[in-house]
């Protein structure tokens, strides 16, 4: 199999856009209340769902630093069967998980009313973006092959 081209190393200059997206996202959501434990939930669970090895060890470990649980880290992917989480948190996995799968169901109605039901319109837009850019972060991962070793 050929090397697969790193797209940060071909067209850096996308790759630092792409940053500052993020830059601005993670700023959002700070702004908008959104604890950067549950910012970090909301990044692994997008990588989960899109099987990126490298965002989701990275974002386990930088959630871990922030002082995130390992049971509730632990438990992410199965967050509907639990009582770990608060309504706002379960309401933003839902928006992640619908925004990630936005191909089945395009993000349905019921999960936005029950996300305009628990959380701020800022919380809801800082939310969607930490979505649109881990998922854009997943696919420059993914297609670049990150390297994800011991």
């Amino acid at each position: 199999m050929s090397e697969r081209v790193n797209l940060g190393k071909a067209l850096p200059e996308l790759y630092k856009t792409v940053a500052q997206l993020d830059k601005l996202a993670a700023e959002a959501a700070r702004a908008a209340g959104v604890s950067e434990r549950l910012s970090h939930l909301i990044r692994l669970r997008a990588s989960q769902i899109n099987g990126c090895a490298f965002c989701t060890r990275m974002h386990t470990r930088d959630a871990i630093a922030v002082g995130e649980s390992v049971d509730r880290i632990s438990v992410l992917p199965a967050w509907r069967e639990t009582s770990y989480f608060d309504v706002k948190e379960q309401a933003a996995l839902d928006l992640v998980e619908a925004i990630t799968r936005v191909a089945d169901g395009h993000v349905p109605d019921d999960v936005y009313e029950r996300a305009a039901s628990r959380l701020s319109r800022d919380e809801i837009a800082a939310i969607e973006w930490l979505s649109i850019v881990i998922n854009a972060w997943n696919r420059i991962a993914i297609a670049s092959r990150y390297p994800v070793g011991e």
